[in-house]
């Protein structure tokens, strides 16, 4: 929804990339996303809002390729990383694989994004992926995104498809660009997004029985994943100045969790 700023460099990377079949889903934009996206998309398709995981099928159901990549408006995609992607899906007999993917821009909250995705996603095998991902598209599209999931439609479907079919996962050697992310706006969103997903989560997981142990799990998960993490794996000096950014970003996230479940 209104992604002037990144749309045309997004979908002309995947042109250069070779994507045989090019879908875009959009929420009603009026900046002139939807103008650019039918120069160079081969599908556009209406999403009426009901959250990413139903907006992300609506785009599934009508791809026809042997894999399916999923991208956000803000992602470029660099000559030959997809190539990486699809070798290490098919190499390691895995269902899914995502991209290692690098802030653009030279602010200190690019530095501290880049350093946060550097110690929290190293390549290796991952019980969830995050966008961009490229799935094995039969099994995607018979078993798509729960579509009442706004943010955390991720990792329910990477933890439906390893209890379902024992699907693996893994964060590849390949890197993807994202634009337009080094505001501290920026950085809120994402965090709050996170928050979300966390509350989807949390909620879901207590209505299934979930026992206090793993519920601790649950909420101690931003702060291991988000800041504990990502320091444990600092080695340059200069990534130690992302520390207050590292801290920053998590209590966002914890405080996006507490209005999503105060709203509810």
């Amino acid at each position: 929804m209104n992604s002037i700023s990144g749309i045309e460099q997004c979908l002309l990377s995947l042109q250069a990339a070779g994507v045989g079949q090019i879908i875009v889903v959009d929420a009603d934009s009026t900046d002139g996303t939807q103008e650019v996206a039918r120069k160079y998309a081969d599908i556009v398709l209406g999403d009426p809002g009901l959250g990413l995981g139903n907006a992300r099928n609506i785009g599934i159901a009508q791809s026809v390729e042997l894999l399916v990549l999923n991208m956000g408006s803000d992602n470029i995609m660099p000559l030959g990383e997809l190539e990486k992607m699809t070798s290490y899906l098919e190499a390691g007999s895995f269902q899914g694989v995502s991209a290692q993917t690098r802030i653009v821009g030279a602010n200190y909250v690019a530095h501290g994004l880049n350093v946060w995705r550097k110690g929290r996603f190293p390549e290796g095998g991952r019980l969830i992926i995050g966008t961009p991902t490229l799935f094995d598209g039969a099994l995607l599209r018979a078993n798509p995104y729960a579509p009442d999931r706004k943010f955390s439609d991720d990792s329910e479907l990477c933890e439906r498809w390893s209890s379902y079919f024992q699907a693996r996962f893994a964060i590849s050697d390949a890197v993807c660009l994202e634009v337009g992310k080094s505001s501290w706006d920026e950085a809120r969103i994402r965090a709050r997004m996170y928050g979300v997903s966390d509350a989807e989560v949390f909620k879901q997981g207590s209505r299934s029985g979930w026992s206090v142990t793993r519920k601790t799990k649950s909420l101690l998960h931003p702060l291991r994943a988000d800041f504990i993490t990502p320091i444990s794996r600092m080695r340059q000096p200069s990534e130690f100045k992302a520390i207050p950014f590292l801290g920053y970003f998590t209590a966002i996230r914890y405080q996006g969790w507490l209005n999503t479940k105060r709203k509810r």
